[in-house]
């Protein structure tokens, strides 16, 4: 499939960084964390295809396809290099990055994400598609919610978590489908010991969806990478953590 041209939102100058959001959500999604990179660094945060403002072309898409849209971009910026900050989704899609582009990454956080959902993960990923296929974005909007925040988040947080609900049920159907599929046939373990990028991986202590043990098999298969679990974290890390997120990632790109 040919490479589409994303919505991205920039701000601030230095060395670049792709900020890649989790399913069902967009660029908005690292609004905190976009703000506290901006005065060190360009942080260029995309709407991955079928999200957002992206296009949304004819599904399924694959991680590959996406990982290749975010290349177009940097060709287009005339970016060489840059670094990439992913959660869940966006992470998945820094995982194809990494593999097929080894050259075109300076340091690499995944966030909240697995290289793989194991034998079991395909049925999951496929009962989500007909749920949506039945009945929209609305079928799966509520149980998204308790997946991407804790009890107690949700509880003292409800404005955040209504907003986000919004956005899952803006996002296209279409494209959410399609990236759906993408996330059910990934299968990126074995590819991991090629990744030469500098990593960390952060999880949440409390995150159903991608749990720790998920984010320790990816530092034990990708050379020298760092592991970081950020307590009482839900799946959307970035957002009901912003502080202790936030400075891991700055820390991880500044440290010599």
């Amino acid at each position: 499939m040919k490479s589409v041209e994303l919505h991205a939102v920039e701000s601030g100058s230095g060395d670049a960084v792709v900020l890649a959001h989790a399913i069902g959500c967009d660029h908005r999604m690292w609004d905190s964390l976009a703000a506290a990179l901006s005065p060190q660094f360009r942080v260029i945060r995309i709407d991955a295809r079928g999200h957002g403002k992206s296009p949304v072309p004819k599904g399924p898409y694959s991680l590959d396809e996406l990982a290749d849209d975010v290349l177009a971009l940097l060709d287009k910026r005339g970016i060489a290099r840059a670094h990439w900050v992913g959660l869940s989704m966006g992470g998945m899609i820094g995982q194809a990055f990494a593999i097929d582009n080894p050259g075109r990454l300076h340091r690499l956080v995944l966030a909240n994400t697995t290289s793989s959902y194991g034998a079991e993960g395909p049925k999951l990923w496929d009962a989500r598609i007909k749920a949506v296929t039945e009945g929209g974005m609305a079928a799966i909007a509520d149980v998204v919610m308790t997946r991407y925040f804790s009890d107690a988040f949700r509880e003292s947080h409800p404005e955040v978590v209504a907003t986000f609900r919004a956005r899952v049920l803006s996002t296209p159907a279409d494209g959410y489908l399609a990236c759906c599929a993408a996330i059910r046939d990934l299968d990126f373990t074995r590819d991991l010991p090629g990744i030469r990028a500098r990593t960390i991986v952060v999880a949440g202590e409390k995150d159903a969806g991608t749990p720790v043990a998920m984010a320790e098999e990816i530092v034990r298969h990708i050379n020298g990478a760092q592991l970081a679990v950020i307590p009482g974290a839900a799946h959307l890390s970035a957002v009901d953590s912003p502080t202790e997120f936030n400075a891991l990632v700055r820390a991880f790109l500044t440290e010599p």
